[in-house]
């Protein structure tokens, strides 16, 4: 165990071996006993684990198509909604009952093999809303077309993880561990810490907190990992080993989910309501069109969308076709710059 701590993973390694490798780290993992004892081994551990997974998902730099590409599909309207979940739980059903588009419904799995997009208008907002192809146990790793379904559910503004009303808390680990492993952080927001590189100094280390899950010694050999050897990183809550990788890599996307348990019909009234006590919930049955209002609503919430209505100079103001701006970005800059681009530079 203490002589693999030192182990350093060579780069130019095939992407076979470096599954090996991520396999053998998650099985050292879980044979490790959690304790501050521990702590250090496990967050090195860690930083090696994040850093294979980063390098067997990247694109190659020469040669075709990229391994952690996403389907070749516009962005367009004023926000993006993606559709994720194992095969035959009613995705392209959903898409057909709010937008109208056909997707292929089937009784066998794997219907759909591409992404098909659809439009959703909603309180005069465009939702583009994409059917992926349903994901597989191990697609962060690259089986089936888990990276493609991944790396396009990365550029969506929210996520609905449909769910089997069956089964839907084992699906709903097992996709949850599927996103988290490509950087996808689901109704979480960014860690409150502040990493900063620096030319000398050494690692710095300072919190504002009592720290139960970090200190020095596992600060410096994750940052070690990462041939980082001066920083100054700054902790104003108890973080985790995981959230300082985080930062450190910066890839990581935050999106909003909500978990869509599709065919309630088929359950009985007492499992949905202990269905109903989970966070981030909305029953439906897209077959039989029953809350599809709900889930319209449960979108448009997560989504976070502001409405600005123009008025044309010495006209009433236009209620019909109203400016969408994110919550996020909704200055006077963000609205000229959503309706052209050149109208900030005539703005006074």
């Amino acid at each position: 165990m203490g002589a693999f701590s030192n182990y350093t993973v060579v780069l130019m390694i095939t992407e076979g071996r470096r599954r090996e490798i991520v396999e053998f780290l998650l099985f050292l993992m879980a044979k490790t006993q959690k304790n501050k004892a521990t702590a250090h081994h496990l967050g090195l551990l860690k930083a090696k684990l994040a850093k294979l997974r980063r390098e067997l998902l990247a694109p190659p730099s020469k040669g075709g198509g990229g391994a952690g590409e996403g389907f070749d599909v516009t962005k367009s309207g004023d926000a993006r909604v993606g559709l994720v979940g194992f095969p035959s739980v009613g995705k392209s059903t959903l898409l057909n009952k709010l937008t109208g588009t056909f997707s292929e419904v089937a009784s066998y799995e794997f219907t759909t093999l591409t992404c098909i997009p659809g439009v959703i208008i909603y309180r005069g907002a465009k939702i583009q809303l994409l059917d992926l192809p349903g994901i597989i146990e191990g697609a962060k790793d690259g089986k089936g077309r888990g990276r493609q379904v991944i790396s396009t559910a990365r550029t969506c503004n929210c996520i609905l993880i449909v769910l089997d009303a069956i089964k839907p808390i084992t699906h709903k680990r097992l996709i949850e561990k599927e996103l988290e492993g490509f950087g996808i952080r689901l109704n979480k927001e960014p860690p409150n810490l502040t990493f900063r590189k620096k030319e000398k100094g050494g690692i710095n280390f300072t919190s504002t907190v009592t720290n139960t899950n970090l200190d020095l010694e596992t600060v410096k050999a994750i940052c070690s990992e990462y041939r980082i050897h001066n920083a100054d990183v700054s902790l104003r809550y108890d973080a985790t080993a995981d959230d300082l990788i985080d930062v450190i890599e910066g890839s990581r996307v935050y999106i909003p989910c909500i978990y869509v348990v599709n065919k309630i019909d088929q359950i009985t009234l007492e499992e949905l309501e202990i269905l109903d006590k989970l966070p981030h919930y909305c029953p439906v049955s897209a077959h039989l069109e029953w809350n599809l209002d709900g889930l319209l609503e449960k979108i448009w919430e997560y989504l976070a969308l502001t409405r600005i209505y123009t008025k044309p100079k010495g006209m009433n103001p236009d209620y019909e076709d109203p400016v969408i701006l994110s919550s996020k970005k909704k200055t006077v800059e963000d609205f000229c710059t959503r309706i052209h681009k050149d109208m900030l530079k005539q703005f006074k």
